[in-house]
């Protein structure tokens, strides 16, 4: 509240000083309510921090929860002339693949004329082409065209099923005409082209016409035939492109240990990292007297009881049982240490049992169904973390509450004073001037008297 100015004017005495030290007074009420809210957001933002450990931990248990996470695999192509992609229904094994043609386009080039901008055609015409599997529609040609033209007629009513350009063989200018798709059936076998040409127009040499071939391969000692280089279906869950005829490749698609291993890898550091934050924000430092966000909190210590007996827990079955089995052992200090080479052996000799161990037979079955179980009591929705933090937000907002309110009291409390120290300050300026004026009448009585 601002001093104010004309208090004091008629006592004068310093009732500003004296309100401004009152209102410090009273405004002192309101620095535990703000040291409450300040403790409050901390621990609000403790709480968030936790949350968001313990929700990475459980994106890691989950992807080890995932059974196709164990099935991944990962191509090799050793040699030239195929690449090989693996979809999730490949199957790991050695194929050897040996490419000896692949598949082209069938092409027809025209007769030769002189000129590639000049008319040579009278009266609108029709070109036609004949293909060796299907039909494709027919070329309206306009009436004074070029082989320009034509090529561009072509290009815009072919339907996509064949592209024309010119050529230039240093004697005169062809059409070149070739077939959008591959193989032996997009062949183009014949057209119409000399037919429409204006009487006056020349040709020299003849149609050159290039019949389209299938790819021809082999694939572990088996002959396949395709129209295409890009082939399906050869291979269970293998896409092939062939890329060079007359070459012999190897394709071995494996078990990818390294995205297994980089996953259990993972889930450990994840872990680790949750632990640390826990360290972090349970800490009580003796030196300094500081303590974190949750220190001594009975949710946190709910929540560090939960993750213990979630990763010390065993699962049922004739393979693991506990994390140990596969190379994950608990340290003293809280944390998971990975043993590499323990977990190689057990990833490249018994990826069946590792992937039972981690994800059961159902969601919850397996090592990491039951510790994301747990986790989700923590971070689902209604679970503690979301409590606690829904409480601790909510004692925020009634702590601000509370400050607004008390703020309010004081700000009435200083108005109070203050009008009662203007009334006080009238009383004593009437009692000033009475006192004055009394002091006058009685120096004039003196006066009479001794006249």
């Amino acid at each position: 509240m601002a001093s104010i100015s004309s208090l004091g004017i008629g006592s004068g005495l310093d009732l500003n000083g004296l309100l401004d030290q009152l209102q410090t007074a009273e405004r002192a009420k309101l620095q535990p309510i703000a040291e409450q809210v300040q403790s409050a957001n901390t621990t609000v933002s403790a709480y968030g921090a936790l949350k968001s450990a313990v929700s990475t931990f459980q994106d890691a248990t989950q992807a080890l929860n995932d059974t196709s996470s164990f099935e991944s695999l990962t191509t090799n192509v050793e040699g030239d002339g195929v690449i090989a992609i693996a979809s999730s229904e490949a199957q790991a094994g050695r194929y050897d693949v040996e490419v000896d043609q692949l598949a082209t386009a069938g092409s027809l080039v025209t007769e030769r004329l002189d000129s590639a901008d000049e008319s040579v055609v009278s009266g609108e015409q029709t070109l036609s082409f004949a293909l060796t599997e299907g039909s494709m529609p027919e070329i309206t040609i306009a009436d004074g065209s070029s082989l320009e033209d034509i090529r561009d007629a072509i290009n815009d009513q072919g339907g996509g099923q064949v592209t024309a350009s010119i050529i230039n063989d240093g004697q005169g200018y062809r059409l070149s005409v070739m077939s959008s798709e591959t193989g032996a059936d997009a062949s183009i076998e014949s057209t119409n082209f000399s037919t429409i040409l204006s009487g006056d127009v020349t040709t020299s040499d003849t149609q050159v016409v290039q019949k389209g071939q299938n790819a021809a391969f082999n694939v572990n000692g088996i002959d396949i035939v395709s129209a295409s280089n890009q082939v399906e279906g050869a291979i269970q869950g293998m896409t092939l492109t062939l890329t060079e005829a007359g070459t012999s490749s190897t394709i071995k698609v494996e078990q990818d240990n390294e995205a297994l291993r980089e996953n259990v890898n993972t889930f450990v550091e994840s872990f680790n990292t949750l632990k640390s934050t826990l360290n972090t924000l349970t800490n009580f430092d003796v030196e300094t007297g500081q303590s974190g966000g949750l220190n001594a909190d009975a949710t946190t210590r709910a929540v560090e009881r939960e993750l213990r007996q979630a990763i010390s827990g065993m699962t049922g079955g004739d393979g693991f049982n506990v994390l140990s089995d596969v190379g994950i052992s608990l340290q003293t200090d809280g944390t998971l240490k990975v043993d590499d080479e323990k977990l190689d052996n057990v990833i490249a000799t018994q990826p069946d049992r590792l992937a039972q161990f981690f994800a059961g037979s159902s969601e919850g079955g397996g090592m990491a169904g039951q510790i994301n179980t747990s986790l989700e009591r923590l971070v689902g929705d209604g679970g503690r973390l979301d409590t606690a933090k829904e409480n601790a937000e909510s004692r925020v907002e009634s702590l601000q509450e509370r400050y607004s309110r008390t703020e309010e009291r004081i700000g009435q409390t200083v108005e109070r004073y203050r009008v009662q120290f203007q009334a006080m300050d009238s009383m004593v300026a009437q009692m000033n001037q009475t006192g004055a004026y009394l002091e006058q009448q009685l120096g004039m009585l003196a006066q009479t008297n001794q006249s």
